[in-house]
């Protein structure tokens, strides 16, 4: 068996653009709803910088299972021994009616929608000129029972931060941020991936 690959060991994004920009960003979202219920969730994002945003991006996780739970999302229990596996265990929440976006053709036959992109959990609505809005709108069912909050804890709080410095492309405070994550619930050691994945 032969196998071959493309590749180097520069970034992708070299040469590419780096700046911070300031943002205003305001939410909201039922606290009661029913079952079965159609709702929505809108995330508006206020470009407050003096110069284009190239691309405004919202990404929904929930901070204990980051990505590996889908968007509206939990992730049920391993499987114990004995039990069969699981191709995955998340399970959604709430179901997605409509994502952000234009709604074309995909979104028409219950697609991801015109914001969709290849990151998980991510949508995007392109640049955004100083002094104005993109508004983000789910519309929202859900479908199971019970109450859900996702209080933030520190070490999760340290490891979102470290991730929007690597985003923004602050290597070194995303290193910082990253190497101050500690405790044994596994944040850590999705910190130390990051790290390594990125070359910190």
């Amino acid at each position: 068996m032969l196998l071959s690959a493309c590749g180097s060991q520069s970034e992708q994004n070299v040469g590419e653009p780096h700046h911070s920009f300031t943002v205003k960003v305001t939410s909201s979202f039922p606290a009661h709803q029913r079952l079965a219920q159609q709702t929505e969730m809108v995330v508006s994002v206020k470009n407050t910088s003096n110069r284009t945003m190239p691309d405004v991006a919202v990404t929904v996780t929930n901070p204990r299972y980051g990505d590996a739970a889908q968007s509206f999302g939990l992730l049920i229990p391993k499987p114990g021994t004995g039990q069969p596996l699981l191709a995955s265990r998340s399970r959604p929440i709430w179901i997605i009616n409509r994502a952000p976006g234009a709604c074309g053709y995909s979104c028409k036959a219950l697609g991801p929608g015109g914001a969709a992109t290849a990151y998980t959990d991510t949508w995007a609505l392109g640049a955004l000129p100083p002094g104005k809005t993109a508004t983000f709108e789910w519309h929202l069912t859900a479908i199971q029972a019970g109450t859900f909050k996702t209080p933030l804890e520190a070490n999760q709080v340290k490891l979102h931060l470290g991730l929007a410095y690597l985003n923004s492309g602050q290597k070194p405070k995303a290193k910082d941020a990253l190497k101050s994550v500690t405790g044994a619930d596994g944040t850590a050691d999705l910190a130390q991936l990051w790290i390594t994945q990125a070359g910190l």
